[in-house]
C-alpha cells in the first residue's frame, strides 16, 4: 500500500562511508525486497529514492551513500527529526527462486539485507572499491567480499538464480552471463510514480520508466521490451 507519511528518525549509524538511517515505521508497510521509498529531507525540494535495507519491528532502515546535496541532507538528520516518506513503490525481486545468489556492487548492497532475510540467508557475492566500503557487507552475513580489481562476475555461477543490484556495467556483465537474472537498475527519480519521466532509461532498445517498470527487471521483461 502506498502511503506518504511524516516519520521520525530513530537512529543514524555509520557503516563504512555509508549511513544507515533508521526511521519509525508507523503505518508504512515494508513491501517486497527491491522496492523503494521516496525520502524527503526537511528543506529539500525533491525527495530521493532509496531501497529498503532492513525492516526490523517498528522500523524502516535505509543505507545511504552521501554523494550529493540530497543524500548528504538525509545522512545529516538527527534522531527525533521528521522526514516525509512515500512508499513502497515499484516492482521488487521475485522470491520464488530455487538457487538464489545475490550479486552486488558498492551501494548496490542496500536492498540485500532485507532480501537475504526474506530468502533465508542465501549466498551472496559483493564487490567494493575499498575495505572501508566493504564494511557494508557485514549487513549480509552470508556475503563473500571481493575488492577491486577483482570483479564479482568472476564468482557468478551461471546455474544460479541471480538477483543483482549495482552499477550499470556490472548489471550488464551479469546479464551476459546469466540471461535470466533479476536486475535492480538505478536512475534518478523525482516523483516515484511515473509522472515526471525523470527515471527513463534505455534497456534493450526501449525507453522505460524505472519507477514503474522496475527497478527490478527480469529476463521475461527484457524479452518484452525488445519485442
Amino acid at each position: 500500500m502506498r502511503r506518504r507519511e511524516a516519520r521520525n528518525v530513530v537512529a543514524r549509524e555509520r557503516v563504512g562511508p555509508y549511513t544507515l538511517l533508521r526511521l519509525d515505521r508507523g503505518g508504512l508497510e515494508p513491501g517486497v525486497p527491491g522496492q523503494f521509498f521516496m525520502l524527503e529531507a526537511p528543506g529539500r525540494l525533491l525527495p530521493r529514492p532509496m531501497s529498503l535495507c532492513l525492516a526490523p519491528p517498528g522500523e524502516l532502515a535505509f543505507l545511504i551513500d552521501p554523494i550529493g546535496p540530497g543524500t548528504r541532507a538525509l545522512c545529516s538528520l538527527e534522531p527525533g527529526e521528521r522526514i516525509h516518506v512515500f512508499g513502497p513503490l515499484g516492482n521488487g525481486f521475485r522470491l520464488d527462486v530455487e538457487r538464489p545468489l545475490l550479486v552486488g556492487g558498492g551501494i548496490g548492497v542496500a536492498p540485500f539485507p532485507y532480501l537475504s532475510e526474506a530468502l533465508g540467508g542465501p549466498p551472496a557475492v559483493l564487490g567494493f572499491r575499498t575495505s572501508h566500503h566493504a564494511e557494508a557487507a557485514a549487513l549480509v552475513p552470508s556475503a563473500e567480499v571481493v575488492l577491486e580489481p577483482v570483479l564479482v562476475t568472476e564468482l557468478v555461477e551461471r546455474s544460479c538464480d541471480v538477483l543483482a543490484c549495482g552499477p550499470e556495467p556490472m548489471l550488464e556483465a551479469v546479464r551476459a552471463l546469466v540471461p535470466h537474472a533479476q536486475l535492480a537498475w538505478e536512475a534518478p527519480m523525482a516523483c516515484g510514480h511515473g509522472g515526471c519521466y525523470g527515471c527513463v532509461v534505455e534497456i534493450d532498445g526501449a525507453l522505460q520508466r524505472l519507477c514503474v517498470a522496475g527497478p527490478v527487471l527480469c529476463a521475461e521483461k527484457h524479452e518484452d521490451l525488445a519485442a
